[in-house]
């Protein structure tokens, strides 16, 4: 789960990590009267005369995009806000669709003297945290990675330590900050070690993380990822879930606890457990086909979840074939096949359907199939299913 970047801010002011003041302005009814308000209430209270206009968007890129404009007076922040709210920005991570903007995010402007990175992520191979440190801010830091990797610095902490003032230390010296810098480094640096843990996040990017002409360090751009399986005991965060920047096939299958990815391709898949829905994939592909989604149903799947999963599938309109591949251990094949034949029912399925079932009560299963009197072509092991239904879409 991703949030937007005045969330991002507000968390970690929680934690004691300086963010610029900001206020969020959201589309509707006199837009242009309350982005005035909200920018004369933080003149009045940071005394500032520059203000920020930033697109509120699960993307990156926006200001290229036209989705960041800086303002010196509060005409220009009315005629910001006004713009950007309802626009579609494109950039490289929206796709070439882009995203409408609902919310607009006018925040003080900040005194830049130095821009840096920092990132914070979990390494599986090392079994920590680690944490990504380059004076390069501002910029591609994938670009960076590749262009001048020299400039990627790694700082891992131990879980059972913890994140310690040598860590710190360790940190200024990557980013060339002074002695100077000491204490307030260390508050930033500590709070964002311990947001990351505390929320359960997978991924937390700062960049560019500032200096300000007056010596102060301050995020002035925030990115969150979360560790879905940690949503639970994250209601705070689970709040801050908007429903507007996701896909609504991913929204529609999160309802139902099945695992819904949208891809390119035009063949539905329909699979339980994650490793076989890759594999799924990759034995598409490997004939020569292209898979529409990953949609993996879970091991307990009843007639309700495989009736939404055809359903999410079908809402895809470039899917022009249908493969259910599951293996039978606690999911039973005999009731997988009576859920797939009254979802074909109930949706009047009109594709190509092509169905692989191993496992606990197979033979029954494929009886129940094939007396059903569908459209319906039984497969014979992974590699005969993917033959099949490449051939259906050719």
């Amino acid at each position: 789960m991703n949030i937007h970047e005045y969330q991002a801010k507000q968390l970690l002011k929680k934690f004691g990590v300086a963010v610029p003041e900001g206020r969020i302005v959201e589309g509707g009814e006199k837009l242009a009267e309350r982005a005035e308000l909200a920018a004369n209430d933080l003149a009045r209270e940071r005394k500032n005369s520059v203000w920020v206009v930033k697109a509120q968007i699960h993307a990156g890129g926006r200001g290229k995009a036209g989705g960041v404009k800086v303002c010196k007076s509060v005409d220009e922040v009315k005629k910001a806000a006004t713009e950007i709210v309802g626009k579609t920005l494109v950039t490289p991570q929206t796709g070439p669709q882009g995203k409408v903007v609902h919310k607009v995010w006018i925040e003080e402007g900040s005194a830049i003297a130095r821009e840096l990175y920092l990132g914070v992520l979990i390494d599986r191979s090392m079994g920590g945290v680690v944490i990504m440190a380059s004076t390069e801010g501002g910029m591609d830091i994938e670009e960076v990675a590749h262009s001048h990797p020299e400039k990627i610095h790694k700082i891992f902490v131990d879980a059972k330590l913890g994140f310690q003032p040598f860590h710190a230390r360790k940190l200024m010296r990557a980013l060339k900050l002074e002695a100077s810098f000491t204490k307030e480094a260390m508050a930033f640096f500590g709070g964002l070690y311990k947001c990351f843990l505390e929320k359960d996040c997978s991924l937390v990017e700062i960049n560019p993380l500032i200096v300000t002409k007056d010596n102060r360090l301050m995020a002035l751009d925030a990115k969150f990822g979360f560790d879905d399986n940690g949503l639970y005991r994250q209601k705070d965060v689970m709040e801050m879930r908007d429903l507007q920047e996701e896909n609504a096939q991913d929204v529609e299958a999160s309802k139902y606890g099945l695992a819904y990815i949208a891809l390119d391709g035009n063949i539905g898949c329909m699979v339980n457990g994650a490793g076989l829905a890759m594999a799924t994939m990759d034995i598409i592909k490997l004939e020569g086909g292209e898979p529409a989604n990953f949609l993996d149903v879970g091991g307990g799947a009843d007639q309700e979840k495989v009736t939404q999963a055809f359903k999410i599938i079908l809402k895809d309109p470039k899917v022009k074939a249908i493969l259910v591949n599951i293996f039978g251990g606690i999911m039973k094949c005999d009731v997988i096949a009576e859920g797939v034949i009254a979802a074909a029912k109930e949706l009047s399925l009109k594709v190509p359907l092509v169905v692989r079932l191993e496992g606990t009560n197979v033979e029954q299963g494929k009886k129940i199939l094939a007396s059903s009197g569908l459209k319906i072509t039984p497969a014979d092991g992974l590699a005969d299913a993917a033959k099949k239904v490449v051939g259906a879409v050719k």
